[in-house]
């Protein structure tokens, strides 16, 4: 709590200590957390065709989904914004816009 290199807001590093314990819980019941993480998206990547930065919205139904699911096992601070950042990140969700020299790469991933 006293290192200022990391995250010290208390209920925060909680948080992270119980999200692990459910991760294993998801981890358990699926096989893996991606086979878990993967299924809100059928399997396959989510690729949009986006024009402008403007046009990429903060939360989808399916963000809406897996958070409620992830709160629902137990785990905190998924909201439906954090939880499509990460779908983003994770490759669940393409939001390159259209006319990024990586969107064409990019949609290849499947």
């Amino acid at each position: 709590m006293k290192d200022p290199g990391i995250v010290r807001n208390r209920l925060k590093v909680q948080a992270t200590v119980n999200n692990a314990k459910r991760f294993l819980e998801v981890q358990k019941e699926f096989g893996s957390f991606d086979n878990y993480i993967w299924g809100f998206v059928r399997g396959r990547p989510i690729i949009n065709k986006r024009k402008t930065l403007k046009n990429i919205p903060a939360i989808t139904r399916e963000s809406d989904a897996l958070s409620k699911d992830l709160i629902k096992r137990g785990f905190k601070f998924v909201g439906s914004t954090v939880i499509y950042a990460h779908m983003q990140a994770c490759g669940l969700v393409n939001d390159h816009l259209i006319h990024c020299h990586r969107f064409k790469e990019t949609r290849l991933l499947r």
